[in-house]
């Protein structure tokens, strides 16, 4: 068992999961006795709530908040990182309730945190990641759009979608949950995106994904289509910034080196010659990505 154990909270929302509830629970405990679980129910009509009430009511390592309706996973997700920060846990964790997310595979994500990792991501699409009992199409779409959302934004990640994650406290604190995406399930691209841009170390391990047995998937096919449009749009204005910084990078060195130089004749041809080619760049981007 890694150091932060101790002071983990697992974040497991649910709707409609009264079954999967106390199988996954169970494993959390038993393949890690020292973390807390938090279950964010969504006014569950089969009885969820009821059941992590009764194993809370057990278990002082337990937690249950209810919501008054099904307001979203990422709804969840924000009061459950809300009510753990205000608790003082260092440690954050995503799991989902259907069994997907192997509960024997999180000190795998918590080892990287006790390494100095701000957020880590168990990637079905590293090498030792892998995907069980899932339909080749979903597989394929699944595979495909990662590969697209890599080649978008650039971020170096191979599972930006995957939702089995692990966070220390700085970032949760440092991000704006007002201001996250609400399209699709995209959120979780949006975190890991906004992780990555703003300097903290994002790492992914490789986690074994397993189609839940019990119950019913929440996703349907339209998050698909809205969060490759989201992320199309933030690929555009992420490459047109870059483009932006090259200019004022490549106009401040042929500033300096005029200035050295001393001629000033020359200057100004150079800093439009910048100026036209950060112009260029920025066009260059944006027809590429629209033709994605």
């Amino acid at each position: 068992m890694t150091s932060t154990a101790a002071s983990t909270l697992v974040i497991i929302p649910t709707y409609n999961e009264i079954e999967n509830l106390p199988l996954i629970t169970g494993r959390v405990r038993k393949a890690n006795p020292e973390v807390h679980i938090l279950i964010v129910d969504d006014n569950s009509p089969d009885g969820t709530g009821q059941k992590a009430d009764e194993l809370a009511a057990k278990d002082e390592a337990f937690h249950v908040l209810h919501r008054e309706g099904k307001g979203g996973l990422l709804g969840a997700y924000i009061a459950g990182f809300e009510w753990g920060l205000e608790r003082d846990y260092a440690v954050l964790c995503e799991m989902d309730a259907d069994g997907s997310h192997a509960p024997e595979q999180l000190p795998k994500l918590l080892a990287e945190i006790d390494r100095g990792a701000d957020l880590v991501i168990g990637s079905r699409y590293i090498p030792g990641g892998e995907t069980v009992n899932w339909p080749a199409s979903r597989e394929y779409l699944s595979r495909l759009g990662n590969l697209y959302i890599s080649a978008a934004l650039g971020a170096g990640l191979a599972d930006m979608t995957a939702g089995y994650r692990a966070f220390r406290r700085e970032l949760l604190e440092h991000l704006d949950f007002e201001d996250l995406s609400r399209a699709g399930y995209i959120f979780q691209v949006d975190v890991a995106f906004r992780a990555v841009k703003d300097g903290f170390d994002v790492r992914e391990v490789p986690i074994t994904f397993t189609e839940r047995e019990l119950g019913e998937s929440k996703l349907d096919g339209s998050f698909v289509k809205d969060s490759l449009l989201e992320v199309t749009k933030w690929g555009v204005a992420h490459r047109s910034e870059q483009a932006q910084e090259l200019y004022k990078e490549v106009s401040g060195l042929v500033r300096r080196t005029v200035k050295d130089l001393d001629v000033e004749e020359r200057a100004e041809t150079a800093i439009n010659g910048a100026k036209d080619f950060g112009a260029e760049l920025s066009k260059l981007v944006k027809r590429q990505l629209k033709q994605r």
